[in-house]
């Protein structure tokens, strides 16, 4: 238990107890403009949430603040399932803003994130110019897409008419669909290992949610009497004086090889009654946008994703591999978690790496920001260095770092928020 000063009165950081969840998920709600999660999701939630790495802020009797951090392991580079803090459901009372609340929960977060041995935070951003004074960057992004089906045709590869697809309960095809998911996990950086209950989250589909969309519907792709893929979505019909113009709106499509992912697409391409493909937070560099026959009818747009954060400088940057030799010395600047600050010599390659503390001259001068943006192979250094964020001290050593962090297994990818 500590207390923050926080300008006007000092608020108290507890541990959360069991019995005080609805008020602190109350709390959060409030802080999200008050609408309420259905009472499925928000029995979900409770079960999900594991009080002993949350934390409320409490002024006196009230409960002005609410943070928590969910126990994952995060594909990095390299294929390592990396202990990682998921920072989540952070708020803080409309009453209680500009008094230093939030700073306090962020500082209480990450020292227990240091003491859990967990070397890297993420979250994702409700305001992305929130989190980058805690050291947060950026570091990995969707792909959105509007895509016209009634012009728009895929070109797939050969054996895709080899892929058996068939309807499937969502919820009772869970199990199958899970054990797909979980053989993706380690081919892409970003990418969430789901413990006991998450599955949950993908099947969730309250009546509110809908937007006059159907029920949740799933298709099963198979290979050889073997499930290789899925996909869920809803169709919302549309009519006008001309005819269907219905549009099919994509929840989640994994698949463990490429030709059961494509029969998934070609399938939500030629859904009846439809002419429209609503796309949202998939991977950059995922294939179907090399089937398409027309890219500009498909009105793609990038957004942000997920947020990254070095907790533990040394142990993060052993934790994943590099796509080339690297070996260079960073000066880091790190005012929110001091302990990160000061050189790293990081060498590494695609069977391992060290990073030590060094008292040698630094190679490149970046602050832990940088770090978390370039962590997982989709911002370049190089890039951040064109913006004036990285400083070259030696010559080429930035096109070294730059080349070495990139990510050889495809851009990275978050599969779902929390």
């Amino acid at each position: 238990m500590t207390t923050e000063a926080t300008g006007r009165a000092a608020t108290e950081l507890r541990p959360l107890r069991r019995d005080d969840w609805d008020d602190w998920f109350d709390t959060l709600i409030r802080a999200f403009g008050g609408v309420d999660e259905p009472a499925e999701e928000r029995a979900l939630w409770r079960d999900l949430t594991p009080c002993e790495r949350s934390i409320g802020a409490w002024d006196g009797d009230e409960l002005v603040g609410t943070a928590g951090a969910f126990d994952f392991r995060l594909t990095v580079p390299g294929g390592a399932s990396v202990p990682t803090a998921g920072v989540t459901m952070v708020g803080v009372a409309a009453t209680h803003r500009r008094r230093g609340v939030l700073t306090s929960m962020m500082r209480r977060q990450l020292d227990d994130v240091r003491a859990w041995g967990e070397p890297l935070a993420v979250l994702t951003a409700s305001e992305p110019a929130i989190y980058g004074r805690f050291g947060y960057a950026a570091a990995t992004f969707g792909l959105h897409a509007e895509i016209d089906t009634s012009r728009v045709r895929l070109s797939v590869p050969a054996d895709t008419d080899d892929v058996r697809l068939r309807y499937a309960d969502p919820g009772a095809s869970l199990d199958v669909c899970e054990a797909v998911y979980a053989r993706t996990v380690p081919l892409r950086a970003g990418m969430l290992a789901r413990r006991p209950g998450w599955e949950r989250l993908g099947v969730l589909d309250p009546e509110s949610d809908r937007g006059g969309a159907s029920p949740l519907q799933c298709v099963l792709a198979e290979r050889g009497g073997e499930v290789t893929g899925y996909v869920r979505f809803r169709v919302r019909p549309r009519w006008t004086e001309s005819g269907h113009n219905g549009e099919v709106q994509l929840a989640d499509l994994s698949a463990v090889d490429e030709v059961s992912e494509a029969a998934l697409w070609r399938f939500l391409f030629g859904i009846d009654l439809t002419t429209s493909l609503k796309v949202r937070g998939r991977p950059l560099d995922e294939a179907w946008r090399h089937l398409v026959s027309d890219v500009r009818r498909c009105d793609l747009r990038v957004r942000d994703a997920l947020y990254v954060r070095l907790v533990d400088v040394g142990a993060a940057l052993e934790a994943r591999t590099y796509q080339a030799p690297v070996d260079v010395v960073l000066e880091v600047e790190d005012v929110f978690c001091p302990w990160n600050a000061g050189r790293w010599r990081l060498s590494g390659d695609a069977k391992g790496a060290t990073c030590s503390r060094t008292t040698d001259a630094a190679d490149l001068f970046l602050s832990v920001r940088e770090l978390g943006a370039a962590y997982l192979g989709g911002v370049s250094l190089g890039s951040l260095a064109r913006a004036g964020r990285v400083r070259e001290a030696r010559p080429g050593a930035l096109t070294e770092a730059s080349v070495g962090f990139g990510a050889s297994g495809g851009e990275p990818w978050l599969p779902h928020g929390f």
